[in-house]
């Protein structure tokens, strides 16, 4: 079975839907509208007979699911919709800047939200990343995770305290090693800061102004350039960060979480996933509703069963992501406990690196230095 980064366990689900069903019934209440939600979401988020399909037998809301597999894929197409065609999207936190700035999004109702449910201080530091805009929320957090190493630790003896991201650039690893461009200059950027070779303020530098972002990623390219031969695979979505370990040959590599959480879990114990300590790149995808969405109860009522505790863990517990609802740690697994402990061990989350809110300029470059890595 291919491993995507959000699978969803069908037993855990029912379970949840169970549970979650009275606040449920009781939003539908409230609904007078079409009694269908169109959701776009994450191409490896939900299987279609699992939290869809829950939501509609508690609630009677058909939901139309469509899915996509990047922040670039979700923004143009509601772009050349002009906000229109879908009821609730995902859109990583850090680029709220790209759907504000053309009215893309509308703002967030929070009265119509239980934000009790939410984890306080996500919901309360995403302003800051990217949710606010002329102060008012338009995105709300619903999962946060983390891009950082898996290796094949057959093959790579390490212990998990030492990761760095120089490892991925270590001799002997000729066509070995799996990475993203648009992320990987950021790591090379934390990695040649932390060793004092090129200072950059933990990569921070990058979101300061044009001229030192360009300054960080010319060093980042260069350094990645002349290291290139170690790359044995680019990806982009979580099925290519898999292949890469799978069908590859690929024995170390950047990826999401869920990329060495789901390798470790369901294809061999030798795969691992950990900090490097410079610091995991980490990010927070988050709950919107477009600004040309036609069913607004409905997505309300989406977004509330979302949070519950039990529907937050059973998304958890498949997914190796890290849900946002609050006290859904009661329902994790026993396996989603102990990938987490492999992943966070103690003082890693305090050093994790939170991806800033892009401004235009750092969103144009990052593309074009990642253009020019890819063709160098």
């Amino acid at each position: 079975m291919t491993i995507n980064r959000r699978i969803i366990l069908k037993g855990a689900l029912a379970s949840a839907a169970a549970l979650a069903a009275p606040a449920i019934l009781r939003a539908r209440d409230a609904l007078a509208s079409s009694g269908s939600l169109n959701v776009f979401a994450w191409g490896d988020y939900f299987d279609k007979n699992t939290i869809p399909a829950d939501f509609e037998k508690v609630t009677g809301i058909k939901v139309n699911l469509s899915t996509y597999g990047s922040n670039e894929e979700l923004e143009n197409k509601l772009r050349a919709a002009a906000g229109k065609g879908f009821d609730v999207v995902f859109p990583s936190v850090d680029t709220g800047p790209s759907y504000y700035k053309d009215n893309l999004l509308q703002p967030i109702d929070e009265k119509r939200v239980k934000v009790e449910q939410v984890n306080p201080s996500i919901y309360r530091n995403s302003l800051t990343l990217g949710s606010a805009y002329r102060g008012k929320r338009y995105t709300i957090p619903f999962d946060w995770g983390t891009e950082a190493i898996t290796w094949d630790s057959s093959v790579i003896a390490k212990d998990p305290k030492d990761l760095s991201y120089g490892d991925l650039w270590a001799a002997g690893l000729t066509k070995k090693v799996a990475v993203r461009q648009k992320s990987v200059l950021v790591s090379i950027a934390l990695y040649l800061d932390a060793i004092g070779q090129v200072k950059s303020s933990r990569a921070l530098d990058l979101y300061k102004d044009e001229e030192n972002c360009k300054r960080v990623f010319d060093a980042a390219l260069k350094f990645a350039v002349e290291h290139k031969q170690n790359i044995g695979a680019y990806w982009n979505n979580a099925t290519e960060a898999t292949a890469a370990f799978k069908d590859a040959g690929c024995v170390i590599g950047q990826t999401w979480d869920t990329t060495g959480i789901l390798l470790n879990r369901s294809v061999d114990k030798k795969f691992r996933y950990g900090m490097p300590k410079e610091g995991g790149e980490a990010w927070t995808d988050t709950l919107a509703i477009p600004s040309g969405a036609e069913n607004v109860e409905q997505a309300y009522a989406f977004i509330n069963y979302l949070y519950s505790p039990q529907v937050g863990a059973a998304f958890a517990n498949g997914s190796g992501y890290n849900t946002c609802a609050v006290g859904a740690e009661a329902f994790l697994s026993p396996e989603a406990k102990a990938a987490f402990e492999m992943a966070y061990p103690a003082g890693a989350i305090d050093n994790l690196w939170w991806w800033p809110m892009m401004p235009p300029f750092v969103s144009k470059l990052r593309g074009e230095y990642a253009e020019k890595l890819t063709n160098a």
